[in-house]
């Protein structure tokens, strides 16, 4: 039986849990609300980018900062334009720079949606989970890092679900924040390195290619390296029927 005093709690323990979350919806809807938005758009980089590359050289601690602090807050909040900023980071601050910055605020930024979301739904769908599913995320839970560094090298799916989706099933933190870090790493560096050459872009007229990514010579590579990750899941497999 429940106690009254039990009772009592459940309302304040969910309001807890569901805080961080409600933060991140209400700062999303407050960013379209305002047209923020709109901001990141390569036509307003263009229009501005005297001014900020200006910001770069006169305030540079200040300028890094603001870009990491902006990705993550647009990563956490769910906002598209990842992509755009990791370009903008390569033409403000150099392929590898703008790059490490870019892929320092993706993984924080994702985190704090990890987190938010496990926070408040985690116990919520692992205990309706039954039969296949609960199957699957067993499984999961003996692989996560191979699991995760695939979901994160293979741009099949958005980027804001792949940040969803392991709170849902449970993924520890450590193994969320190390395959995020080094999943996104290589699509971070082709569009930083984009970025890098988009003053002479800009100045011929042209636009970036965001498809980039999905070129045969770009994603062989990444999809490689997305097999390679596959591996102690398959010597798992075969060792375990092997001595079966």
């Amino acid at each position: 039986m429940t106690r009254p005093e039990n009772k009592d709690k459940m309302p304040v323990l969910m309001i807890k849990r569901l805080l961080p979350l409600l933060i991140l919806v209400v700062g999303l809807l407050v960013v379209y609300s305002f047209g923020w938005h709109e901001f990141l758009s390569f036509s307003a980089l263009q229009e501005n980018r005297e001014v900020l590359d200006g910001f770069v050289r006169e305030r540079g601690l200040i300028a890094v900062l603001a870009f990491i602090g902006l990705y993550t807050v647009v990563v956490a909040f769910s906002i598209p334009g990842g992509s755009f900023l990791t370009i903008a980071g390569g033409f403000l601050f150099g392929s590898l720079l703008g790059g490490s910055y870019a892929i320092m605020a993706a993984t924080l930024g994702s985190t704090l949606v990890f987190l938010a979301a496990k926070s408040a739904f985690r116990d919520f769908f692992h205990k309706r989970a039954k039969g296949y599913l609960r199957a699957m995320e067993a499984g999961f839970h003996e692989n996560e890092l191979s699991y995760l560094l695939v979901l994160r090298l293979v741009p099949l799916f958005p980027f804001w679900l792949v940040n969803l989706v392991p709170a849902f099933v449970g993924v520890s933190l450590r193994n969320y924040v190390v395959a995020t870090f080094i999943g996104i790493i290589p699509g971070t560096f082709v569009y930083a390195s984009v970025g890098n050459g988009l003053d002479a872009l800009f100045r011929s007229g042209g636009t970036p290619d965001l498809g980039i990514i999905l070129k045969p010579e770009v994603l062989l590579p990444i999809l490689g390296l997305a097999l390679l990750s596959l591996i102690p899941v398959v010597y798992k497999k075969f060792y375990k029927e092997k001595r079966t």
